[in-house]
């Protein structure tokens, strides 16, 4: 009697498919997940309402004069960095190697532009890491030292690695946003 071995090779590449199905969601599962948390923000918030915070940050630099120091390089408050890969940063941006292994500063100071008078400020910032938050830097007001309305914090950075520097500054109601690519060198 002759045998027919088609049916076993079905059976094998099911098996195999059910296998690579149960190795695949085992695999996922085991990788933890980063949320993006940009601009202090869940990405969902951030694209449900990304023209009106670039549309803040408009009026925010019409009003005010905003001198943001991180180791006495100037920022201005822009969030051009976000359509940049890290990669292309390491390469064209004026922005790199603004942060150093060891301990940094960031200075801050808003002023109305038509005045010049020092406004209050609400900071919140934050300084991660491109590929994980287990060394994110979470800077409010309470981690700055105020002195004349000019805000004054220092830091430290325990590796070469790229970072983030994103949040917010809020002045009477008006919302300016920060994204900034660089790197620790």
């Amino acid at each position: 009697m002759k045998r027919n071995y088609w049916p076993l090779l079905f059976i094998g590449i099911f098996t195999f498919t059910i296998g690579m199905i149960i190795w695949t969601i085992k695999s996922a599962v085991s990788v933890p997940v980063i949320e993006d948390n940009s601009f202090m923000k869940k990405y969902q918030d951030v694209e449900e309402h990304y023209n009106e915070m670039m549309d803040s940050n408009v009026l925010f630099r019409s009003k005010y004069n905003f001198d943001f120091f991180i180791n006495d390089k100037q920022f201005a408050l822009t969030t051009e960095d976000i359509r940049y890969s890290q990669r292309v940063i390491e390469k064209f941006s004026v922005n790199k190697d603004s942060l150093k292994v060891g301990k940094n500063s960031l200075k801050l100071t808003v002023s109305d532009k038509i005045t010049n008078e020092k406004k209050d400020v609400k900071i919140d910032l934050i300084l991660s890491k491109t590929i994980s938050n287990d060394s994110d830097k979470l800077l409010s007001n309470g981690d700055f030292v105020e002195n004349d309305k000019t805000y004054i914090a220092d830091f430290e950075i325990k590796e070469s690695n790229n970072w983030i520097i994103t949040g917010s500054f809020v002045v009477d109601g008006i919302t300016g946003y920060l994204y900034i690519k660089t790197n620790a060198i």
